[in-house]
């Protein structure tokens, strides 16, 4: 497995769940601690925790002790190598799309040549 390869399965591991998911947002607003992390969620500081541990090996976020206080930045390296995987798939949705696009402009709107000889016809 390539190190890019290792890269994007732990971050789309991290991601796949939506409280971790929260959690990026949350952070990409700027530092927070773990009580900060934890006010949305019904779920205990230890649960939130765990969460951070996910997100912090798949090196998305990075947890800095300060005494008793956790804090949490985000650190968004991993999802650029997730974006210029994702960039390869929009080049192909977007052609694909545009032969799709390509092909219905070539065909007559169902209707169209029979509207035309009713309108002669009268």
């Amino acid at each position: 497995m390539t190190t890019q390869s290792a890269t994007l399965d732990r971050t789309f591991h991290a991601l796949a769940d939506p409280t971790r998911r929260t959690i990026v947002r949350s952070l990409s607003e700027g530092e927070r601690g773990i009580v900060e992390l934890a006010a949305p969620f019904e779920i205990s500081l230890a649960a939130v925790s765990k969460h951070v541990r996910v997100l912090e090996s798949a090196g998305l976020v990075h947890r800095e002790v300060r005494g008793r206080d956790h804090r949490c930045r985000l650190c968004p390296q991993p999802m650029a190598a997730v974006t210029q995987w994702l960039q390869h798939y929009e080049q192909l949705w977007s052609d694909s799309l545009s032969a799709m696009d390509e092909l219905l402009q070539e065909e007559p709107t169902p209707g169209a040549s029979q509207k035309g000889q009713a309108d002669g016809f009268r």
